[in-house]
């Protein structure tokens, strides 16, 4: 019964974040000066008359509390508004825009996991060498470095080489391709932000992983393992490295959160057209529902990837329930 106090505890945690974070999402936007009719790309020479009809189409006119009520109501029913800016569900709006996210999100997500569990395994294990300086000097170079200063640098280097800006190559539909070519087109155009998004990770998974490996090597079941002769790689890749799976399993579930709502800038360098773009142009535009949508899904990625962290957490060291 234990595991399930603890199971139950935890999600109704996360219910009552998830409850925190909408009000939240609702007032933190409407505590900026001016609304949507003060958008200058909407309403540049508007008369203030036009202005007011304008605020009570979109509802702007009406108390907060009234606001917020229609808001938690149109939520319950899975309605997340209508854009102030294309005057369309937001739903619609985003749903494109996820879908470009999540494949390029997933393949810096890749590159971060591979690179820094083998960079930190193998600076374990050779601990003290080249190997191990290397790995720590370059894991504490971009675990430091802004993702958007990154972003900036791969450009200038790399933007003449591999696409620098959107999802895919505009005329490609012209060319009438295979699927294989519309693949290699997509992976293309995401390279750059995901490899900016995936080296930042990096730094950090590389410096986890080592320390967690250190502190394995050092416990008594690896002398025995050692003292019966097995192999130093072998005592690593099957002893150790198991070992070190829940430090690592935990950061890997509460960084998906922070990767799917922290590629916002990145993906404004590259004017990559994903849900980070959006919400940076939805800024600009005091487009309140697109805002609270886009970090209404930011918001609920990052909680369900801690309420996963911790369900790890249980299952890989039943200790924590004690």
């Amino acid at each position: 019964m234990r595991g399930i106090d603890y199971v139950v505890k935890r999600t109704v945690f996360a219910l009552m974040t998830v409850l925190v974070a909408i009000t939240l999402n609702f007032v933190i936007f409407r505590a900026a000066p001016g609304d949507a009719t003060s958008s200058l790309a909407k309403c540049r020479n508007c008369t203030p008359e036009f202005r007011e009809a304008l605020r009570e189409e979109l509802g702007l006119d009406k108390p907060k509390l009234e606001q917020y009520w229609i808001y938690l109501k149109d939520l319950a029913h899975g309605d997340l508004g209508d854009s102030f800016v294309t005057r369309q569900p937001v739903w619609q709006e985003l749903k494109q825009p996820i879908l470009n996210t999540l494949p390029m999100v997933g393949l810096g997500y890749l590159i971060s996991i591979v690179l820094g569990v083998l960079v930190g395994v193998v600076a374990a294990w050779r601990r003290g060498t080249f190997l191990d300086w290397g790995g720590v000097s370059t894991a504490l170079f971009f675990y430091s470095m802004p993702q958007q200063w990154l972003g900036l640098m791969l450009l200038i280097l790399l933007g003449g080489v591999l696409p620098a800006s959107g999802v895919s190559d505009p005329f490609i539909d012209f060319l009438d391709p295979s699927w294989w070519e519309v693949v290699i087109d997509r992976l293309e155009h995401m390279i750059l932000p995901a490899a900016t998004l995936g080296l930042v990770l990096y730094g950090q998974y590389a410096l986890i992983v080592r320390s967690s490996m250190i502190e394995a090597l050092g416990e008594d079941y690896i002398m025995t393992a050692r003292a019966k002769g097995l192999s130093s790689w072998g005592i690593v890749r099957k002893h150790a490295l198991r070992t070190s799976l829940l430090p690592i399993a935990t950061l890997v579930a509460l960084t998906f959160g922070y990767i799917i709502g922290g590629d916002i800038l990145v993906e404004a360098v590259f004017s990559y057209p994903g849900i980070g773009l959006a919400t940076y142009e939805a800024v600009f535009d005091r487009d309140y529902p697109m805002l609270q949508g886009a970090f209404l899904l930011l918001t609920l990625s990052v909680i369900l990837a801690n309420l996963v962290a911790d369900l790890l957490y249980f299952k890989l060291d039943p200790r924590v329930t004690g």
